[in-house]
């Protein structure tokens, strides 16, 4: 599989954001370990969520369309995010600590500017952001996934804690500033990149970016700002989708844990197994016993479909296990048009008990043949072989 993030996913470099996200659909439900027999499947999964998550985010994918892929792999890797100040402000360095370098126009500054989408003055450093995606999973049965329906079920997601507003403290909790970040709520650090000597500025990890530490923590969530709760939801599944696939509720995930919007919630899909029918894709696979007359004279019978019976007219001399086809009866193709079709696997079934008519018939049919055969259990079974 290459790296560039849309050889991965399959799509050109002009692709919408909803191009690309049917193409991750389709790449996720292929690649998923759990349902995939590909020896590299969990790799491959974890590229296929990566370059979705670079190629849905705006500014993201602007610096890696900028950098190319392997210059946007090493930023990431010195902590740089695409759309934030990688100099975190300068600060006290008075202005661009890269500006002015004469042939260069305006500096590495500038092109940093370029490279990551953001300017200085920390573009984006607290801007919102979404949260957690979740995922949970649904049976449904056979017929559901034919005609498609909407399932109730509940889930249990973090939520907003009622008690202290998600803040984490009680309202009148006593407060000081924080002594890591002396209340800047950020914290400067220099790393050694391949550019050289460069400034980055984080959110303090011990108030959270808030500059401030509380001596008391809610008791409710322990100080988290959120609780689990559960909540009851209806998802709209569509017909004909197949066992494995996942479905997208957007916003039904996580809450963001500084006022953006909440992430969403991945439903796998699994599929009960059925008592009459076998599926293969958009195909459905009957097994339909026949009696020994019927094979050999032919009938009209009633083969039952997920819509209700259809007739079906069993020609003369019909083998056992020989497959007839019906088509347009099987699963509704997922969200394009027309349906898989029905193979109906024939099987003649031998009776266990005779009565005395029916044993003087098979006995008059053998004789008929040239065969003396004394009408036994097997009897049948030696008929069968000699159609």
């Amino acid at each position: 599989m290459s790296e560039d993030f849309y050889d991965v996913l399959g799509v050109s470099q002009d692709a919408s954001a909803e191009e690309i996200k049917q193409a991750y659909r389709a790449k996720a439900t292929e690649y998923h370990p759990d349902v995939s027999d590909d020896p590299d499947a969990e790799e491959k999964f974890k590229k296929i969520q990566k370059a979705k998550q670079v190629l849905t985010d705006e500014d993201k994918r602007a610096a890696y369309d900028r950098m190319g892929h392997q210059q946007f792999e090493e930023a990431e890797k010195h902590g740089f995010d695409a759309g934030e100040d990688p100099f975190g402000g300068a600060g006290g360095m008075g202005g661009d600590p890269f500006g002015g370098m004469g042939g260069m126009g305006g500096g590495l500054g500038d092109i940093f500017e370029q490279v990551f989408g953001g300017g200085r003055g920390g573009r984006g450093r607290n801007r919102p952001r979404k949260g957690r995606d979740l995922r949970t999973s649904l049976e449904i049965d056979l017929e559901q996934a034919y005609e498609g329906v909407k399932k109730q079920f509940s889930v249990e997601r973090p939520e907003e804690c009622t008690t202290c507003a998600g803040e984490g403290h009680p309202p009148d909790a006593e407060s000081s500033t924080c002594q890591e970040c002396q209340g800047r709520g950020q914290v400067t650090q220099v790393q050694q990149t391949p550019l050289g000597r460069v400034q980055q500025t984080t959110t303090c990890r011990r108030c959270e970016g808030t500059g401030t530490i509380y001596a008391e923590t809610c008791g409710d969530c322990r100080g988290e700002g959120y609780v689990r709760e559960e909540a009851t939801l209806t998802v709209d599944v569509p017909s004909g989708i197949d066992d494995g696939q996942t479905l997208r509720m957007e916003g039904e995930g996580a809450p963001s844990p500084n006022g953006g919007p909440r992430g969403d919630l991945l439903i796998d899909v699994s599929i009960a197994e059925h008592p009459d029918f076998e599926r293969d894709g958009d195909d459905l696979h009957h097994q339909f016993p026949i009696s020994f007359p019927q094979a050999t004279f032919g009938d009209t019978v009633e083969i039952p479909t997920l819509e209700g019976t259809v007739e079906f007219e069993i020609p003369r001399a019909t083998q056992s296990g020989e497959t007839f086809r019906l088509e347009g009866k099987g699963m509704p193709r997922l969200r394009r048009y027309g349906q898989g079709d029905l193979f109906v696997h024939v099987q003649i079934v031998t009776p266990e008990d005779l009565n005395e008519d029916q044993r003087e018939a098979l006995e008059a049919f053998a004789e008929a043949g040239g065969e003396e055969i004394e009408v036994t259990e097997g009897f049948f079974e030696k008929i069968k072989r000699s159609f």
